[in-house]
């Protein structure tokens, strides 16, 4: 672990991905993705020498919100200590960025099996539902 770097909006489209990947399904097409790279807020990357092993997402108004996106973590480096290094830099952002003396409402969705984690950090569920659709564009 001492080898771990961290970057700050370095993260590509193709290593988001890569990434993707290792976690969940099929990524999503290497245009979309590189449109969602340019327009995400900030990004934080992990490097284990040159090999790319975490990554977060954040997108917001800068003002009122912000919104955690695509925490994800290799899975043979979970346990390590790497995604709570990722939140605190997401909170890091947040805290040199937004307006000094508010409060701004910080959001994330997270699997069931998952919200433990984001919990420690003082995440709770509220009464809202996520809904959510696939809109095929035309």
């Amino acid at each position: 672990m001492n080898d771990l770097t961290v970057e700050f909006d370095t993260l590509t489209a193709e290593q988001y991905i890569e990434l993707w990947e290792t976690a969940w399904e099929k990524g999503p097409t290497l245009h979309q993705t590189t449109l969602a790279m340019d327009h995400t807020l900030f990004r934080v990357s992990i490097w284990d020498k040159d090999r790319i092993v975490a990554m977060a997402r954040m997108n917001g108004d800068m003002g009122l919100n912000y919104y955690i996106k695509d925490v994800v973590v290799r899975p043979e480096y979970q346990g390590q200590g790497i995604g709570r290094m990722l939140i605190n830099e997401l909170f890091r952002f947040i805290n040199d960025n937004g307006v000094k003396g508010t409060e701004i409402y910080v959001e994330l969705s997270a699997v069931p099996e998952k919200a433990a984690f984001y919990e420690k950090f003082g995440f709770e569920a509220n009464e809202a539902q996520r809904l959510k659709l696939y809109h095929r564009v035309n």
